[in-house]
């Protein structure tokens, strides 16, 4: 039987980092796989969603046709929504990202073809601030209107891969640029609700 070397600390940093080693090669292999799978019905759709996300665009146009069309509750959903946008995406991208500095994909390298592009951004590829900002959007909307949530979190996700369809995103950074986006959103918009009743109470 091999003895084992080391102090427990030391071998749950050895674990934890050959873990980590391990899922950033499935990562890439996975941007790898959808980059070499041609899908030319979905390039342009993707490619314009991906370009109508850009700076939350998408997010605050929603965001507007609430206020405007959604009466009272709709300006409340409204509301929630842009907070949540506004707490999470300065946590994303001025945050989590200095943490940990990871490349953005060689998208050249990997075959993405040039019919997905969009603007390859400068920023830390992890986490995606663009999957953060729409899961943030749709978990705080969907508290105020639990009838928009399975749809705005099919946008949210439809965006969130486009990002790793057109190439400047891994998947990983999708993903948990997605659930720290839900986590936000729900966290601002229970704040949100609570602050409300108490001043509608008062």
């Amino acid at each position: 039987m091999e003895a084992t070397t080391g102090t427990p600390g030391s071998r749950v940093r050895d674990a934890l980092g050959r873990a980590i080693h391990e899922a950033g090669a499935i990562d890439r292999e996975v941007y790898a796989a959808i980059a070499r799978t041609p899908s030319p019905t979905l390039d342009e759709g993707l490619r314009v969603l991906s370009n109508a996300a850009n700076h939350s665009k998408l997010w605050f146009g929603l965001a507007g046709g609430l206020a405007l069309l959604g009466g009272s509750r709709g300006r409340r959903a409204a509301l929630a929504g842009i907070a949540a946008i506004g707490v999470t995406s300065p946590l994303v991208n001025l945050g989590v990202k200095a943490l940990h500095e990871r490349a953005r994909p060689d998208r050249a390298g990997a075959g993405v073809p040039e019919e997905r592009h969009v603007r390859m951004p400068e920023s830390p590829s992890f986490p995606s601030g663009h999957s953060a900002s729409g899961f943030a959007f749709a978990a705080a909307v969907g508290h105020e209107i639990p009838a928009l949530a399975l749809p705005l979190r099919f946008l949210a996700a439809s965006v969130a891969y486009s990002r790793v369809h057109t190439g400047v995103h891994y998947p990983g950074d999708a993903l948990v640029g997605s659930l720290l986006g839900a986590g936000t959103g729900s966290i601002v918009a229970r704040v949100l609700d609570r602050r409300l009743r108490r001043r509608s109470a008062g």
